[in-house]
């Protein structure tokens, strides 16, 4: 279980790091833009799957992690393990991000520039409102947990599901940075939100929780139900 959780921990950081540090350097040096930034988030994700997906699965996604215990593929006491590392992963690239961002010579303004934080309304990105924040995060998340749920089923092609899960990423990047900034991922808000000093972006928090849980549910319970999957194949749930 240690092997999983630093894998889970180190996964976790450099989805936040690579991800949350492309969007701070394209939004302070105005480079790379919001396909850059999807990129990062997708191809940091597709890295992991390999390197660490053979040790705890790459869940890296405290959503991940709830959806496989709704469709029976881990245990309720595996997976608060495995969010335990996830959000510490995503607070401690934060911490290396912003000491990174306060070593420019010119400084770096937090409240200015921000750190990748997940928001909605008037004073965020395409200002889009509440609803339709939650309404992205929950379907997101759901398709997305279920390219994972699917391509890391019994007899799918294994060598190709990180490449799948990857780009699975990219496409909702590329669809909902502006909506959300995209999230599909509490740990992945959780960080940012914290070290960013924002009282929106702590208030806002909880759709980035809940939304995103719902979806993973919601994806799980098909895969549990032998909806997108034979039931035969389901897995049982994880011993430890």
């Amino acid at each position: 279980m240690l092997r999983k959780m630093i894998a889970e921990f180190i996964g976790t950081f450099t989805l936040v790091f690579i991800g949350c540090g492309t969007a701070m350097i394209a939004g302070y040096h105005d480079v790379l833009g919001m396909t850059g930034i999807s990129l990062a988030f997708g191809l940091a994700l597709m890295g992991m799957a390999y390197g660490i997906g053979p040790i705890s699965g790459c869940h890296i996604n405290p959503a991940v992690s709830f959806g496989a215990v709704v469709a029976g593929r881990m245990s309720i006491f595996e997976m608060v393990r495995y969010w335990i590392a996830q959000v510490g992963g995503a607070c401690a690239a934060m911490v290396v991000l912003l000491i990174i961002f306060k070593g420019n010579i010119n400084g770096y303004d937090i409240a200015a520039n921000g750190v990748g934080q997940n928001g909605w309304g008037e004073n965020y990105l395409g200002k889009y409102g509440m609803i339709s924040a939650f309404v992205f995060e929950f379907i997101a998340t759901l398709l997305f947990v279920v390219v994972i749920l699917g391509s890391t089923s019994p007899g799918a092609p294994a060598a190709i599901a990180g490449i799948a899960i990857g780009f699975a990423l990219v496409a909702i990047h590329l669809f909902g940075i502006q909506i959300t900034g995209v999230s599909v991922n509490p740990a992945r808000s959780i960080g940012p939100a914290i070290f960013s000093g924002s009282a929106q972006a702590l208030s806002q928090l909880w759709l980035f929780i809940v939304a995103p849980m719902l979806g993973g549910a919601v994806a799980g319970i098909l895969f549990r139900e032998g909806l997108l999957t034979e039931k035969s194949e389901v897995a049982n749930v994880a011993a430890e």
